[in-house]
C-alpha cells in the first residue's frame, strides 16, 4: 500500500500543488497563459500500468478539466499531454529493459508505423499547448500515442 500512496502523492497531489501555485501566481499578476500537466495514455485506457499509476493519471486528466473550468475566467488555459511508452531512463529502469527493447515493444503495438515516440515529440506537443497557436484550447488531454488509444486491435475493422 505504501507504493500506491507514494504514486498518488507524487502524481496527483504533486500535480495539484503545481497547478494551484502556478494559478495563484498567474491570477495575482493578471497573467493570461497556459498550465500544462503530464498525464499518460494510462489516464485514457486501463491496463497500461499498475493500478496506482492508472488511477493517478486518470486523476491528472480530471484535475486538468476541473482547473480549466475554474481558471478560464482569468484567461488561463489548462491542458495536459499524455504520452504512450517512451524509453526514458526512468521507464527503462522500472521495466529493466534497454531503450531499444522498450521502443520495439511499443512500436509493435502502436498503430502509427515507421516512427518511434521520442521525448522531443512530447516536448513539441507541450510547446504547441503553450503557444498562441492553441489560444482557444483548454481542458484538453493531448494524447501523443500514434493512435494507440483510439483504434481497435481486432481484425474486424481492416480496410480491404
Amino acid at each position: 500500500m505504501a507504493d500506491f500512496d507514494n504514486t498518488l502523492a507524487t502524481n496527483v497531489r504533486g500535480m495539484a500543488a503545481t497547478v494551484k501555485h502556478a494559478a495563484r501566481a498567474m491570477v495575482a499578476e493578471k497573467i493570461r497563459g497556459s498550465i500544462i500537466c503530464t498525464a499518460s495514455v494510462a489516464g485514457t485506457v486501463g491496463a497500461m500500468g499498475p493500478h496506482g499509476y492508472t488511477i493517478a493519471k486518470h486523476a491528472v486528466v480530471g484535475l486538468v478539466r476541473s482547473a480549466c473550468s475554474e481558471l478560464g475566467v482569468h484567461g488561463i488555459r489548462v491542458n495536459c499531454v499524455s504520452p504512450f511508452g517512451v524509453a526514458t531512463p526512468m521507464v527503462c529502469e522500472a521495466y529493466k529493459r534497454e531503450p531499444s527493447e522498450l521502443e520495439a515493444g511499443c512500436a509493435a503495438v502502436s498503430n502509427l508505423k515507421g516512427i518511434i515516440l521520442k521525448t522531443t515529440h512530447i516536448a513539441e506537443a507541450a510547446l504547441f499547448l503553450a503557444s498562441d497557436e492553441s489560444a482557444f484550447i483548454s481542458g484538453h488531454n493531448l494524447t501523443i500515442d500514434g493512435g494507440f488509444t483510439v483504434i481497435s486491435r481486432g481484425d474486424t475493422n481492416q480496410v480491404q
